[in-house]
């Protein structure tokens, strides 16, 4: 399956532990480009503040990453869910795709056939 891991990068850990994990499960992920912040988010991390207009690309970027994958998963520790990830949400519903979520949320789990370490609701 291909699938695209959605969330905040505040959960950038998360990101790169799921990436790894549903690889060696035989799996195509799609991650987050880079893991910066927003000028307005800035100091609160040391990850690298980027532009407006880099903003507005990486997103468009991670829309076309949704668009090639059969699902996404959000990365929503702590049931976290903003702005953006909202969108991305929206726009994987709007074309169709599967939607899981990392800790439950409305009846989406990961599939019953996947591995029992990779389920998504606790």
């Amino acid at each position: 399956m291909r699938i695209t891991l959605c969330g905040s990068t505040r959960f950038e850990p998360l990101f790169h532990m799921w990436s790894a994990d549903l690889a060696r499960a035989g799996h195509t992920v799609y991650s987050l480009s880079m893991f910066g912040r927003q000028a307005d988010d800035a100091g609160r991390d040391d990850k690298p503040v980027i532009s407006d207009d880099d903003k507005v690309t990486l997103d468009l970027v991670h829309l076309d990453k949704i668009l090639n994958s059969d699902a996404i998963l959000v990365i929503n520790e702590g049931r976290h869910v903003g702005f953006s990830t909202s969108r991305e949400i929206r726009w994987a519903r709007m074309q169709g795709k599967s939607v899981f979520w990392q800790e439950h949320q409305h009846d989406n789990r990961w599939p019953a056939d996947a591995p029992a370490n990779f389920l998504v609701s606790k």
